[in-house]
């Protein structure tokens, strides 16, 4: 009996943009394109990743379904698609469920509703890509039909290894560049700067006394942290192990007192004051630092318990110049639409180099002839922070 195959059976949109590719950016369209329309581009922040996810929707031309993390980036795609293709783009998520030839989805509502758009489109892109390693969401790929998957992101590899998982299901990495080719041409040339500061003789005991009673637990135990899994590993026995979880309190305690040492903020207050006309995005580990910090300089805040409507508000004001510096939580890291900045503080934040690369890239774009952007490395001296930010660069 002859089966018909819907997927290669859909409708031409005659997609069109206004897009004009730059040289790098059709580099990567040709890429994939090369490799059978399957894969992951990875490009750093601000290089222009969607250009590329319209001008493969506008090269093959049939229905696309795009996937993103946040209702934020939700929102901008649904904009950038109604702009470019002249009418509303279809959107499930963020209180809607409405399906179009080109529609936009979050991770979350398309897996829920894989199943029964498997054979809608012919073109699927996943934006941050890295997320469809986790598990469930994976899932996605493999129910949806759509021969032709395009991934997006800034940093492919997970340290867990689930970007393995990735090129199963939606291929592999064809084309990377990342920001130091970039610079100075299509973004904007910059420096890091690291900056060392001492914890005070309390903290330094305070810091100590924790750290030894992890540290001491992992040689008692004969446990060896080498990756990610073996942290977790750690934390499933804490859960049965009172000692473990004595541990863990006290490296969790530990690491507050390097991260937020008070001379961290001492020096943010003289790079404040250094950098008074520039736009500055300070970054930290945690929400209480954030309101001190914000309470301390005057700096509006933004975290995971700021409301939608609030942190676009402040967005914009830092967009048209009324606030020319924020502080934030992890929160503006991926997946948010942030105003332009020429200088970031990093005064905390983990080992990954993904949340290094995202930091980075939120004053990557080009703001003036000539104009250098610069991130400033906050790390406390003699402390397990000197290990992680080696890690993430």
């Amino acid at each position: 009996m002859a089966v018909e195959d819907e997927v290669f059976a859909l409708p031409a949109l005659a997609l069109e943009s206004s897009y004009r590719l730059r040289e790098y950016q059709q580099e990567a369209l040709d890429a994939w394109r090369a490799a059978d329309e399957r894969g992951v581009l990875e490009l750093p922040t601000g290089s222009g990743k969607t250009v590329i996810g319209i001008a493969a929707m506008e090269a093959l031309d049939v229905p696309t379904l795009v996937v993103v993390p946040t209702i934020d980036l939700l929102e901008q795609w649904e904009r950038e698609l109604a702009a470019e293709f002249d009418g509303p783009a279809g959107r499930l998520g963020g209180g809607e469920q409405r399906v179009e030839d080109v529609t936009v989805s979050t991770y979350d509502s398309a897996y829920l509703r894989a199943d029964e758009l498997g054979n809608r489109f012919g073109l699927v892109v996943f934006d941050e890509v890295h997320h469809l390693g986790g598990e469930g969401y994976r899932d996605i790929a493999r129910l949806l039909s759509a021969p032709a998957r395009l991934g997006l992101t800034a940093t492919f590899e997970r340290p867990d290894g689930a970007h393995e998982v990735v090129e199963e299901v939606l291929g592999e990495l064809v084309y990377r560049i990342d920001a130091e080719e970039l610079a100075g041409e299509y973004l904007a040339p910059y420096d890091i700067k690291r900056i060392e500061v001492a914890l005070t003789p309390e903290e330094r005991e305070v810091y100590e006394r924790h750290q030894s009673v992890f540290t001491d637990y992992l040689a008692q135990s004969n446990i060896t942290l080498r990756s990610g899994s073996d942290y977790q590993e750690l934390v499933k026995r804490s859960g049965n192990d009172p000692r473990a979880r004595e541990a863990l309190l006290a490296k969790q305690r530990a690491r507050e007192v390097m991260m937020n040492a008070d001379r961290k903020v001492e020096r943010l207050a003289g790079i404040l004051d250094r950098h008074r006309g520039d736009r500055t995005i300070v970054f930290t580990a945690h929400t209480d630092l954030v309101y001190r910090l914000s309470e301390r300089f005057l700096l509006p805040a933004i975290t995971h318990e700021t409301g939608a409507a609030e942190r676009r508000e402040i967005l914009e004001r830092f967009r048209q110049g009324e606030y020319s510096r924020i502080v934030t939580a992890n929160v503006l890291d991926e997946g948010v639409d942030v105003p332009d900045a020429n200088v970031a503080v990093v005064l905390s934040g983990s080992g990954s180099e993904r949340e290094f690369t995202q930091r980075l890239g939120r004053i990557l774009r080009p703001s003036g002839e000539g104009e250098r952007a610069l991130l400033y490395e906050l790390v406390t001296e003699e402390t397990a922070e000197e290990r992680v930010a080696r890690r993430r660069r």
